[in-house]
């Protein structure tokens, strides 16, 4: 099995090769992501690229400059490049062609893999999967996002970090209800779901995403629309695909968003809440079982929503840890001000088949079908396009193979509107509501996290613990616009 594997490896190290000599590839890119998902890059002569190089790597990596690797004392890394990611970027120009291939991060001095590398804790999420009994988990997300005209922090980026003297920020965009002046008719508050152009003026960028998507990075693309906010809110569906890949699409996806719009003189931005008072950016993320060709979800005789039992057990599991997953897959200060009531955001954890207002879906476009087969999964609603996607993947697997290991119920199914019953009511249901801010979340997550320790070492959960409390403490520390409108006069 090793060797075959090796031989796989070698193939693709020379394929790679041969594309980057016939490309007239001149440098490449070598990306990861730090521990809350921030990308990063080295850019390497592609002269110095020979097959060694997909095995030796690169000793290129300090990795105490990185949020949350190294000490100053152990710093040196190796990356490690990944044939199969190669992608060729096309807006470098011909004297400058540029590829890109994500990495493999190793310890130095012939050690193994890292522990807190984010694509190795979903390549061990994949080998759980596997132990499980399962041979592949296929992953679907939803990924929304903003494009702007212009965000402006003022009177500098300096004063918005600090809070001195003045502090404030200002959105523009053409779309917008407040835009002045704009040659657009604007989109009113929550109604930017589905508008024809003109109202919609992002096609042009959308699609433009997407053909680089599918032509350069390998990832099928199924459709993309204009999201239900205001001021730009856009969607681009990815086909479902394996958790690992899944995970790199989102990393290629919000690469490729930011770059196209920055080209075109605007700013594309994953923050899940960046305009009070209308629909925050999500992350709803599909996922399903297979073996071999057979979807383990899929039962044709369960009336309700054609769901397995194995397909219940992993809901359980979702719902059981769902407040501690809460911190790895809403990890930003931001995110929970998206996860409250009625802007569609998922704050109760209870299931369903077609009720947005639960935390956990099951889509029942399809009956009785191969589609329907080949389709049925579970939608879990509450992650956000800010979390690190491999690290946010591996913990809701974890969390579903928790729950069929250990049989977890999760309950009748809720096909009511959830905001709308009261607490005694939801109470009465078993309904859990998501934690309110990222601190509550974090502390969810040093009391349950047993679930993920085949997955995640403690050194990981321990620094990802420890960098969220700090953003929590700073933001905490700073007085908002809002405070001095509510207490100047007290």
């Amino acid at each position: 099995m090793k060797a075959s594997r090796k031989r796989v490896a070698v193939r693709e190290a020379r394929e790679a090769l041969e594309l980057m000599a016939r490309e007239r590839i001149e440098w490449v890119d070598l990306h990861f992501v730090d521990v809350p998902g921030y990308l990063q890059h080295i850019t390497i002569p592609a002269k110095n690229f020979d097959l060694d190089s997909f095995s030796a790597g690169f000793g290129k990596l300090d990795g105490s400059s990185i949020k949350g690797f190294k000490a100053i004392y152990e710093s040196d890394m190796v990356l490690v490049p990944d044939p199969e990611t190669l992608a060729i970027l096309p807006w470098s120009p011909p004297e400058r062609r540029t590829a890109r291939m994500m990495t493999k991060i190793y310890e130095s001095y012939g050690g193994g893999r890292f522990t807190k590398d984010s694509r190795f804790v979903a390549e061990k999420a994949e080998e759980a999967v596997r132990r499980a009994g399962f041979t592949t988990s296929y992953w679907g997300p939803e990924v929304e996002y903003f494009v702007f005209d212009k965000v402006e922090l003022f009177p500098s980026a300096l004063a918005a970090r600090d809070a001195w003297a003045e502090s404030g920020y200002r959105i523009e965009s053409r779309e917008a209800i407040w835009s002045r002046g704009g040659t657009n008719f604007p989109i009113r508050f929550k109604e930017g779901y589905y508008p024809a152009p003109p109202e919609d003026t992002l096609q042009d960028y959308r699609s433009e995403v997407s053909k680089i998507l599918e032509g350069h990075f390998g990832i099928k693309i199924d459709a993309h629309h204009h999201e239900v906010a205001t001021a730009g809110q856009c969607e681009i569906d990815m086909t479902f695909s394996p958790l690992l890949k899944a995970a790199d699409s989102i990393v290629s996806y919000k690469f490729v968003a930011k770059v196209v719009a920055h080209l075109r003189g605007m700013i594309a931005t994953f923050m899940p809440k960046p305009i009070f008072g209308d629909n925050a950016s999500g992350m709803h993320v599909h996922q399903s079982l297979w073996n071999g060709k057979k979807n383990i979800f899929y039962d044709p005789d369960d009336e309700y929503a054609e769901l397995s039992q194995l397909g219940r057990y992993y809901i359980g599991g979702l719902i059981e840890h769902s407040r501690s997953l809460a911190a790895i897959v809403a990890p930003t200060t931001n995110s929970y001000k998206r996860l409250v009531p009625g802007y569609e955001a998922p704050v109760y954890t209870a299931w369903s088949r077609a009720n947005r207002s639960a935390g956990v879906r099951v889509p029942v476009y399809f009956k009785g079908t191969k589609v329907a087969h080949d389709t049925k999964r579970v939608e879990f609603r509450p992650p956000d396009p800010a979390c690190n996607p491999y690290l946010a993947f591996a913990a809701q697997v974890a969390a579903g193979l928790n729950g069929i290991k250990r049989k977890i119920d999760p309950g009748d199914p809720v096909d009511e509107n959830i905001y709308l019953l009261s607490p005694e009511r939801r109470r009465q249901l078993g309904i859990k509501e998501l934690p309110g801010s990222l601190t509550e979340a974090l502390d969810e997550l040093e009391s349950d996290h047993g679930y993920l320790e085949d997955i995640f070492t403690a050194d990981l959960l321990e620094t990802f613990i420890e960098l969220k409390r700090e953003e929590y403490k700073q933001q905490s520390l700073r007085p908002t616009p809002y405070e001095f409108y509510l207490y100047l006069d007290i």
